[in-house]
């Protein structure tokens, strides 16, 4: 297991909600039996996540940037340094209203899958 990652060297893609992602740390990767994944997230200015449901809970961490939160009946201005619970289920999606990238990890528990996603 590699103990030291750089994000230069992790590929960024985009996932089906359009946010680009770096898979950090996950165990199907890893060699880890973490019981969650960690990934690094960005959406450039103007750009928004499609709304989407997890089977898992996960929590937002808030790196630089600015916008807006929706979650389920919710929304709500984040910014760096904000912390956000999304319970499994329940309805998400984040948009970027500032000027420069809004930049943000989610850990994911259990570890996250193209198949716990799903578009609404």
């Amino acid at each position: 297991m590699q103990r030291i990652k750089n994000l230069s060297d992790i590929p960024a893609f985009r996932a089906a909600d359009g946010t680009r992602l770096r898979e950090v740390i996950h165990p199907a990767n890893d060699s880890v039996s973490l019981p969650y994944s960690l990934a690094h997230a960005s959406l450039n200015p103007g750009e928004r996540s499609l709304p989407h449901i997890l089977d898992n809970d996960e929590v937002y961490a808030f790196l630089s940037g600015e916008g807006y939160f929706n979650r389920g009946s919710e929304s709500f201005r984040v910014q760096a340094g904000d912390h956000v619970l999304v319970p499994s289920g329940e309805v998400q999606a984040v948009q970027n209203t500032g000027d420069v990238p809004l930049v943000f990890y989610c850990i994911v528990a259990p570890p996250w899958s193209s198949g716990s996603d799903r578009l609404v």
